[in-house]
């Protein structure tokens, strides 16, 4: 009898040992991942940047730009990769897409310009990296969404806390995307 109690207790030992295993890897899966997603958000970014570079080279020649836009530009793409929280990508993700929505709305006031080939070629790049962007944001939500998820639940959220584990933060971008840009020239 005394054996088959210590065989229980020690077979609830293992499972309990395994399942905070299992817990610690799951853990470290979903940071992971969002580390690796939010990577892929600041190459978005840089993506975006780089087109915006293109546009404003292609509207340069119809429009009077300021020289600290391209300066802007130039600084925002050479700080992306040195973010590494997402406050501040958010940060970075804000200032883009004001200079992206200046550019824009002087793009949309060159007819003539709107009706190239290059500028056709710019805007839908701009699109798809528009939609990559939101697609990853979506992504890394739903990462950090489960990650804090299972923070806040029982017996998960034991074996987070045991190992330090703490809530990740939301990547939240402005969803001023629907305005007309203002245009700061």
């Amino acid at each position: 009898m005394g054996k088959i109690v210590l065989l229980i207790i020690l077979g609830v030992f293992v499972l309990v040992i395994l399942y905070t295993i299992s817990v610690y890897n799951r853990f470290q899966t979903l940071k992971n991942g969002a580390q690796a997603t939010l990577n892929q958000v600041k190459v978005a970014l840089k993506k975006r940047l780089d087109l915006i570079s293109q546009l404003v080279e292609s509207v340069r020649s119809y429009a009077n730009f300021e020289k600290e836009t391209l300066t802007k530009v130039t600084e925002l793409r050479t700080s992306i990769f040195k973010t590494s929280s997402p406050k501040e990508i958010e940060k970075a993700e804000a200032e883009s897409r004001a200079i992206l929505g200046n550019v824009l709305a002087t793009f949309e006031n060159y007819p003539e310009l709107k009706t190239s080939d290059l500028a056709e070629d710019l805007n839908r790049s701009i699109q798809e990296v528009e939609d990559e962007i939101a697609r990853l944001r979506y992504t890394y939500n739903n990462i950090v969404q489960e990650f804090n998820i299972s923070l806040d639940t029982f017996p998960s959220g034991l074996v987070g806390k045991l190992f330090g584990f703490t809530k990740m933060e939301y990547l939240k971008f402005g969803e001023e995307v629907e305005r007309r840009p203002e245009i700061n020239w």
